[in-house]
């Protein structure tokens, strides 16, 4: 039986610990800065928005917010300090138990430091392909697929063009 977090009753239009389960691997479409969705500041936060749109089935994925230590994690990933360079980047996110905000140590989100290790679906890998094109016919695009495994822009096409024949 799944259980519900306490913290999802305080309806956040950002990614919080209360909607990972797990760690988490996630394409960064692009950070932007934005003013506080929340509405309790007029502050401005680096914006995390991700490729994959559901965290999952049914769930609608969150921009993230990124505090110092996260936009620090993704200026190393990708060796630049410009928000602008933070985009298709797999990333993991998790859960740790110990950040601290002001004086208080509570559950935040972390991007990890170490870029997750993405399989990689070619025609040669024959049960993953066959998975993607089962995936495929199914959803009708390769999103499901995309957020798990890389593929190239040439065996995408290959692929889909074998789903309709």
């Amino acid at each position: 039986m799944d259980k519900t977090h306490f913290r999802k009753a305080f309806d956040s239009p950002y990614l919080s610990s209360a909607d990972l389960v797990g760690p988490t691997v996630l394409t960064v479409a692009r950070v932007t800065l934005e003013k506080d969705r929340t509405k309790k500041t007029q502050d401005l936060f680096n914006t995390a928005h991700f490729v994959e749109r559901e965290l999952r089935p049914g769930e609608t994925l969150k921009p993230m917010i990124l505090n110092a230590t996260n936009s620090n994690t993704l200026k190393k990933l990708t060796g630049s300090p410009f928000i602008e360079d933070w985009q298709n980047l797999k990333v993991t996110v998790y859960v740790d138990p110990n950040v601290r905000f002001g004086k208080e140590v509570m559950e935040g989100l972390r991007i990890s430091p170490k870029a997750p290790t993405v399989a990689s679906i070619t025609p040669a890998t024959v049960k993953a392909w066959q998975n993607a094109k089962a995936a495929y016919m199914r959803d009708g695009n390769l999103d499901a697929v995309l957020a798990r495994a890389s593929m190239t822009e040439a065996d995408q096409q290959q692929l889909i063009a074998e789903c309709r024949k």
